[in-house]
């Protein structure tokens, strides 16, 4: 397993039952001592963000739920470090955050790609050695983080994927049941 750092995707057990966290992916944006934050890149929102900012009407895209922290906050990913200042890099190319007024202005003139950015309604956080209790406990499986995965064209995919990524025995786990014991 790797370090846990910015830039490490946290890969639900396939027989985590969190209700929460039940086969995600988590995007670790930020780990130190005082605690760790990141956002769930699998389960989109019911909202599309022009359902949440209304000054984006129109603009209908999707909004995921980035873990059950915070859920009056929005948050995101990109890849626009140019036209979004601000924004802190976590891995090359991928950026977090940023000047919110200037993701409005960028959205509204229209020249971007929906698949560079990402929006997030919470976060998911950790306390202090919160995250590394659950890494004893064997919750998390670990794997670098890839804009590939970040911006998956699939959100619905990026579990199976991201466990892919860790190849060997753990492309076996993409079909286990999530209570062996109904089996």
């Amino acid at each position: 397993m790797i370090d846990l750092a910015p830039g490490i995707l946290l890969i639900a057990d396939p027989f985590l039952k969190d209700p929460n966290f039940l086969r995600t992916v988590v995007f670790l944006c930020e780990h130190k001592a005082e605690g760790s934050f990141g956002f769930v890149l699998n389960r989109q929102y019911e909202n599309s963000l022009d359902e949440l900012i209304p000054e984006l009407e129109g603009h209908k895209i999707p909004v995921y739920y980035g873990g059950p922290v915070q859920l009056d906050s929005i948050h995101f990913v990109h890849q626009y470090p140019n036209e979004i200042p601000g924004g802190q890099e976590v891995i090359k190319g991928v950026y977090w955050g940023g000047d919110f007024d200037a993701v409005v202005n960028f959205i509204k003139q229209g020249d971007f790609d929906s698949n560079k950015i990402r929006f997030y309604i919470g976060y998911s956080g950790w306390t202090e050695n919160q995250l590394k209790e659950e890494m004893d406990e064997k919750t998390w499986l670990t794997v670098k983080a890839s804009r590939k995965l970040v911006f998956h064209k699939d959100h619905t995919e990026i579990w199976k994927d991201s466990l892919k990524h860790l190849g060997g025995e753990y492309e076996m786990m993409v079909n286990f049941p999530i209570d062996p014991q109904l089996n």
